[in-house]
């Protein structure tokens, strides 16, 4: 019964259902629970402390600036050594935002210069679902400096890419006047908001998770310690996708409604996110490396960073003493047939299509486990939190981005941002999102005992132990913060993706 389908063309491959109902009955929710992605129960009184704060202070650049370490997309920040050759900022627009007296390429050389370069949403069709109302995609460059205060400021934000000589890219910059910079930090927020919802969090947590648990479905017997370790971390998945893909992202789904890559957007940027989608950038520790964000010293107060690093150090201790409890040696790894028809069945881009040695197998079952709970903590719990205040992260834009200076006012604005409709389905849906799950089992909880050897039982008492240190060293680092930063601490992280 777990067949693979291909939803839509380039996607990953997914579970062959078409609705809940013909799923088998071990994957599906427990009876009284399915999800409800719609408005009816949300009083919206119940502003989170967080959203209230963001209320206050989302037009700050500081506040702006955090938001791309910490907040719900903290994936995109990278540092930058040398401009995109399409990015017309120069020295004299941003020498006004530079602290320490050197230039530009000075700072760049430094270290000090950071991007979030949005080149995805390129040439991406808006969502075109509803008649009467147009709405507009931009791919923005967003420059960001790493003041001497440690804190994060856009300097400047280019919303066109064009390469004709003599057309010019507008880089709006923090001195222009109020509605200029406000509308383009708008702009940079949506844009985040769509690689976000599309990106970081449907493809590389929810569909990827699910390609994880039909492959362990399928290749591994119940009885095989791989699977023992994994079902845990792959349960409700395969159901809440199904659900997604009936209500969400389907034609005229909730996605379609209130979202600017709704209709043939969601296609096509998961088609272009799949080619980026390795197997090292969904290794914690690489994909920090190759964003350059992975020193302390030179990037401090990054805690998604550091919380994560903690996390996936305890997961992969966890898993590496399972694994060498079962497997001696690397050619026992290499004789499981089970374990290596696993590994192809996965077979995605660059994935290894077998695993040799132990280490490569800890490795892989690190990133199953940390991808299914962690990762997707990180970027699915905050959504309320970060999306509920609009104007922080519009999920469409109903009027073409600016191209010159000097030309919007709040009128401009306030029809840019989206209507009260795709407000209230976009709030219905980002608070359904960030609910936790009635009986949550969070991370190294496993109730199901499906090991029985004491060895197992050891280890895992041992990784409970673990995360309740990180979990400490979270809650004391929070005590000390005006904005304290829990999406990563251990009671927190569901098992599983099943939200």
């Amino acid at each position: 019964s777990n067949r693979w389908k291909e939803w839509r063309p380039g996607f990953p491959m997914s579970i062959d259902a078409n609705s809940s109902t013909e799923l088998p009955l071990d994957i599906q929710f427990e009876a009284a629970k399915s999800v409800d992605f719609s408005l009816n129960y949300i009083t919206l009184t119940l502003l989170y402390p967080l959203t209230e704060y963001v209320m206050q202070n989302w037009n700050k650049d500081y506040f702006f600036g955090y938001q791309f370490l910490n907040g719900c997309n903290p994936v995109v920040i990278r540092k930058c050594m040398n401009l995109p050759d399409k990015f017309a900022v120069t020295q004299e627009m941003v020498e006004g935002s530079l602290d320490r007296g050197l230039t530009l390429h000075e700072e760049l050389k430094a270290g000090n210069i950071y991007i979030a370069d949005y080149a995805i949403l390129a040439g991406v069709q808006a969502n075109a679902t509803d008649p009467d109302t147009k709405q507009y995609l931009a791919a923005p460059f967003c420059l960001l400096y790493n003041n001497s205060q440690n804190e994060i400021l856009p300097i400047a934000i280019q919303l066109s890419r064009q390469t004709t000589a003599g057309v010019g890219n507008t880089v709006f910059l923090p001195s222009d006047n109020q509605y200029d910079w406000m509308l383009a930090k708008m702009w940079v927020k949506s844009s985040d908001f769509s690689v976000h919802q599309l990106v970081t969090h449907l493809l590389r947590t929810h569909l990827i998770s699910e390609v994880f648990a039909i492959a362990m479905y399928r290749q591994l017997a119940a009885v095989h310690p791989v699977f023992k370790l994994l079902i845990p971390h792959v349960r409700f998945t395969i159901a809440i996708n199904t659900a997604a893909r009936e209500k969400l992202i389907c034609k005229s789904g909730l996605f379609d409604k209130a979202n600017g890559t709704g209709g043939i957007g969601i296609v096509e940027v998961i088609q272009k996110a799949m080619k980026t989608l390795t197997y090292k950038s969904l290794c914690f520790p690489e994909a920090m490396k190759a964003r350059g964000v992975d020193n302390k010293e030179d990037l401090p107060n990054y805690y998604y960073r550091d919380d994560g690093m903690m996390v996936w150090e305890a997961v992969k201790s966890f898993v590496s003493d399972v694994v060498r409890i079962y497997y001696g040696s690397d050619e026992t790894v290499q004789k499981d047939e089970e374990i290596q028809a696993f590994a192809q069945d996965v077979c995605f881009s660059e994935f290894p299509n077998s695993l040799k040695t132990r280490e490569q197998l800890v490795e892989y079952l690190t990133l199953v486990i940390f991808t299914a709970s962690a990762q997707h903590a990180a970027v699915n719990f905050g959504q309320y939190d970060w999306f509920a205040w609009i104007p922080n992260s519009p999920s469409t834009m109903r009027k073409p981005p600016p191209t010159q200076k000097g030309q919007v006012d709040m009128k401009y604005i306030m029809e840019s941002l989206p209507d009260r409709g795709r407000s209230s389905w976009h709030l219905g849906a980002v608070w359904a999102l960030s609910q936790y799950q009635d009986e949550e089992l969070f991370l190294g909880v496993y109730p199901d005992k499906h090991f029985t050897e004491q060895s197992v039982i050891e280890a895992t008492k041992t990784f409970r132990k673990k995360l309740g240190e990180v979990t400490n060293i979270i809650k004391s680092r929070n005590e000390k913060l005006k904005l304290p930063y829990w999406y990563l601490s251990p009671d927190r992280i569901p098992n599983s993706v099943a939200i």
